[in-house]
């Protein structure tokens, strides 16, 4: 059992704010004193940020062996209070999927992935008359694809907030999409390659 993490190495940083020693020490003991059996855990990340006086956030990111990276959010009324609320849902996370992650790292043929067919829209078809209206994305970020097998990409996707895991399936050697569906099974989304002739695969 993963008692105490010694040594590992902790980044503070914050936006809107100033870190403390007082508010740095509180995060690394924080961090510090999660017991987890699995994963071990490699390095660990938060990010403070303080909006207004009702807002203050608390990102925790641990990187974890077997490619796996526990990623949670909190907002309080207080700083300190956001970092607890954090730390506690890693901990409950873990609690839960903890049988999940100690078995195999392979898929399994029975599981409850379910392949999504594919469709391909040609542009004709998708064309409108609104075509002076501007698309517009909230949010932007960077996202890294890791190699992970199907059943390590459902580990990833229930210990994150994101609604789908895009990743590099180590079984079809494919990038794959994989997702929670409405009735609580995971779809699969992979690229149909089209050889020369017409033909699929």
């Amino acid at each position: 059992m993963q008692k105490h993490n010694v040594n590992l190495p902790i980044i503070v940083t914050a936006r809107h704010m100033d870190v403390t020693e007082a508010i740095r020490e509180y995060a690394h003991k924080k961090i510090e004193s999660l017991h987890l059996d699995y994963p071990r855990i490699i390095e660990a990340k938060v990010i403070l940020d303080v909006q207004t006086h009702h807002r203050h956030i608390a990102e925790i990111i641990l990187f974890c062996a077997d490619h796996i990276v526990i990623e949670v959010k909190s907002v309080t009324e207080d700083i300190y209070a956001s970092i607890d609320e954090s730390a506690a849902k890693i901990a409950r996370r873990m609690r839960k999927y903890k049988t999940r992650l100690l078995k195999s790292h392979r898929p399994r043929k029975d599981g409850s992935i379910r392949h999504i067919e594919e469709h391909v829209f040609h542009q004709e078809a998708v064309h409108t008359e609104d075509e002076h209206i501007q698309p517009a994305y909230v949010h932007n970020e960077k996202y890294k694809i890791r190699p992970l097998y199907a059943d390590e990409a459902i580990v990833d996707l229930e210990l994150s907030d994101r609604p789908f895991v895009l990743f590099h399936n180590q079984q079809t050697h494919r990038l794959a999409i994989l997702f929670r569906r409405k009735d609580g099974d995971y779809g699969l989304i992979e690229p149909e390659v089209v050889e020369a002739n017409g033909s699929s695969k």
